[in-house]
């Protein structure tokens, strides 16, 4: 199995890791998306371990992770200027019609983001009108 993280030399003894760009987009994704460490891992097809060690700024993700974890990033915020973080963590994880009964999170963990950001802007459109 290949990782999907980056080690960091441990930080000197007494001192915190330092905050990362990392943190601050799994902090957005919490807060506007009320998703747990478990929640991203699932999305990420990744070990809950690995998004904690990142949160912690022990480690980075590799860069397919990486790429995979800005795109949630940018579809939870997308999704937050109609819906309250809850209802965001439930539309991600729950079967939609527009996506012919997938998850937006099944498809976002296999690439297919651009279907989720059609579907995202067809409710922005319908919510706007």
């Amino acid at each position: 199995m290949v990782s999907a993280e980056i080690p960091l030399a441990e930080p000197r003894s007494g001192h915190e890791p330092m905050s990362n760009a990392v943190a601050r987009k799994l902090d957005s994704i919490r807060s506007k998306g009320a998703m747990k460490n478990i929640d991203v891992a699932n999305v990420l097809g990744l070990r809950p371990e690995t998004v904690s060690r990142w949160n912690q700024g022990r480690a980075f993700p590799q860069p397919d992770a990486e790429k995979t974890l800005l795109e949630l990033e940018y579809i939870v915020d997308q999704l937050s200027d109609f819906y309250e973080p809850q209802e965001a963590r439930l539309w991600l994880f729950s079967r939609q019609k527009l996506l012919s009964g997938r998850t937006p999170a099944e498809l976002i963990q296999t690439g297919r983001t651009e279907e989720v950001r059609k579907v995202i802007a067809q409710l922005r459109d319908s919510v706007f009108v």
